[in-house]
C-alpha cells in the first residue's frame, strides 16, 4: 500500500492554516529564481489559491503538496506541474523553505515519495525536472535519486540582468 508517510516527513494536500507558510515562501526574493516568480503575492491571492487547492491533478494540471516535518509543520512544497496524462508524464520540483531544514535528507524523501505516487498511482512512465546550473544541491538531489541529465537549455533564465543554463533532468520508469 501506497503512503506519502516517509521515515522524517509526510507529504499531505495544503490547507488553510499553510496561509503564512505560502505568503512567506512566496515573498521570499531567494526563492523566485527557481519559482520564476517577479512579484509579491497578498495574502488575499493566497487564499484563494488554498481555497482551489483541492481541484484535481487532471483538471488543473498541477498537484502541489506540503513537506511536514516530525512536529507536523510544513516546511517545503513538492510540485507535480505540466501533468500530461496522455503522453504518461510530469514536471517535478521541490523547495525547503527553511535553511536549517536542507541538506538532511528531507529533500530526497519528499522527492522519493512523490516519484512513488507519480508511478504507483497516477500511473506515469516519466517525471522530469528542471534546474538552474548553479543550483548544486539540487542538482545533487536529482542525480542521487536516479534522474538522468537529458540535456542543457542554454540562456534560458533571466536573473538580475543575466542569463542562466538550465539543466534538464529525466526519470523514466522502468
Amino acid at each position: 500500500m501506497l503512503s506519502l508517510q516517509g521515515k522524517d516527513i509526510y507529504l499531505r494536500a495544503l490547507e488553510p492554516e499553510d496561509l503564512d507558510f505560502l505568503y512567506e515562501l512566496e515573498n521570499n526574493p531567494a526563492v523566485w529564481e527557481i519559482s520564476n516568480t517577479i512579484t509579491p503575492y497578498s495574502k488575499h491571492v493566497l487564499s484563494l489559491y488554498l481555497d482551489n487547492a483541492y481541484r484535481d491533478i487532471y483538471e488543473v494540471k498541477q498537484l502541489r503538496l506540503g513537506i511536514c516535518n516530525s512536529k507536523k509543520k510544513v516546511i517545503g512544497l513538492v510540485d507535480l506541474f505540466d501533468f500530461d496524462p496522455k503522453n504518461l508524464r510530469a514536471g517535478i520540483g521541490i523547495v525547503v523553505l527553511p535553511e536549517n531544514e536542507r541538506n538532511q535528507g528531507i529533500g530526497s524523501e519528499a522527492i522519493e515519495l512523490m516519484v512513488e505516487y507519480a508511478f504507483s498511482v497516477l500511473g506515469l512512465r516519466q517525471l522530469y525536472a528542471n534546474v538552474i546550473e548553479d543550483n548544486k544541491a539540487s542538482i545533487h538531489l536529482f542525480k542521487k535519486l536516479g534522474f538522468e541529465t537529458v540535456g542543457i537549455i542554454k540562456d534560458w533564465i533571466l536573473w538580475k540582468g543575466g542569463f542562466k543554463n538550465e539543466i534538464l533532468f529525466q526519470k523514466i520508469k522502468k
